[in-house]
């Protein structure tokens, strides 16, 4: 099973109140697998180990522009309620995504991850 980290929504995924993440990659996800959601994953200490939060089932995939968070803004506040971004505003979201991934623009295509919590089934 494949890790996933969630550093700036762990308290969301530990309540199991987030719903859909973001990302750059992950682009060869599939609907039903299985994912264990982890604090972080990447950049531990010597030491440090991987933090477990929860595991996830997968149930939708896709790709879109990150602007359509900010071109249909009812859409773009339904889903930062998903993602456990409380009322913050969509381009206040874009912002923060683009400045958290790398390279990445609200016009750049992101995987939309929706996602169950296994225990929940």
């Amino acid at each position: 099973m494949r890790n996933m980290s969630f550093s700036l929504t762990s308290g969301a995924v530990l309540a199991h109140r987030k719903t859909v993440t973001r990302r750059l990659g992950w682009t060869f996800l599939k609907p039903g697998a299985l994912v264990q959601a982890v604090v972080k994953c990447r950049g531990l200490r010597k030491g440090e180990r991987v933090r477990p939060l929860a595991t996830l089932r997968i149930t939708d995939v896709r790709r879109e522009p990150l602007r359509r968070m900010t071109d249909d803004p009812a859409y773009g506040r339904r889903e930062i309620r998903l993602e456990c971004f409380g009322e913050a505003h969509p381009a206040d979201f874009v912002s923060l995504f683009c400045g958290s991934h790398r390279g990445s623009t609200p016009d750049s295509l992101i995987t939309r991850i929706a996602f169950v919590y296994v225990d929940q089934l």
